[in-house]
């Protein structure tokens, strides 16, 4: 792992691989009231079918991972497979995130213009469409016997970064700190267009920062900002829909140290 100098402050987020370009730990963010994330429960990454046998060895070795917590289509998970990371001792959950139950084809459903999107208003789609498997991811971290947990979409960014979002919001992370990890993978996303573009599935996106690949901490701000005028943050989004008290709880003190 390597330092990290985004404005977080956080240190060892990045986790360098062969094959597999946009991992980092949700550890290392500032909770607001005091403390931080805890490293080594949840971390997020672009796609995994790619990975090395070094890059097994490292998720089975010294992160520890038990769950994988896989956000993309069915779809795109018979098309692209799990290479492999489908051979490992894990627990595999597929959770798909999307813009409603009914959908399912990857790159049509989510993105019909890959170089023109409303990207907060993606976000805020794949909210509405995907509480179940959102609150399940929810129930999965805070389960210590799930944990270290690996959650994934194919890019890293959009399905993943709602996801953490959700997470870091209803932990008590600020907004302005889950928008600078989420502009994190705009240090990576030349390596991960270039593997995407690899990749049946994701032919013919557009240039690194364009589109459906373009990062800006102002686009995270903007979705955070709806959560909380519409549903009052992530925390009572996640108990409106089906997460107890209890889990929260168990979530808060697997997410958060000090």
């Amino acid at each position: 792992m390597r330092s990290d100098p985004a404005s977080t402050g956080a240190a060892r987020r990045w986790v360098e691989f062969d094959a597999i370009d946009n991992v980092r730990d949700l550890g290392g963010l500032p909770v607001i009231g005091g403390g931080s994330t805890r490293f080594g429960v949840a971390l997020r990454s672009s796609t995994l079918q790619q990975a090395s046998a070094a890059d097994a060895a490292l998720l089975l070795g010294s992160l520890g991972l038990r769950t994988l917590i896989d956000l993309r289509l069915p779809d795109e998970v018979v098309r692209e497979g799990y290479g492999l990371i489908g051979a490992l001792p894990i627990d595999t959950v597929n959770l798909p995130i999307r813009k409603s139950p009914q959908s399912s084809l990857a790159a049509r459903d989510l993105v019909p213009d890959k170089t023109r999107v409303d990207l907060a208003q993606l976000y805020g789609a794949l909210l509405a469409g995907s509480a179940e498997e959102i609150v399940a991811a929810a129930r999965l971290i805070a389960d210590p016997d799930r944990r270290a947990v690996v959650f994934h979409c194919a890019a890293g960014k959009d399905r993943t970064g709602v996801l953490a979002a959700v997470l870091l919001d209803a932990v008590g992370v600020a907004p302005e700190a889950i928008a600078a990890d989420y502009a994190l993978t705009n240090e990576r996303m030349a390596r991960v267009r270039a593997r995407l573009d690899s990749l049946g599935s994701y032919r013919g996106l557009p240039p690194a920062d364009t589109g459906i690949l373009a990062v800006d901490p102002a686009v995270m701000l903007s979705f955070l900002g709806e959560l909380h005028r519409e549903h009052g943050g992530a925390a009572a989004w996640l108990l409106a829909r089906g997460l107890t008290a209890t889990q929260l709880t168990l979530l808060r003190r697997a997410l958060v140290t000090g």
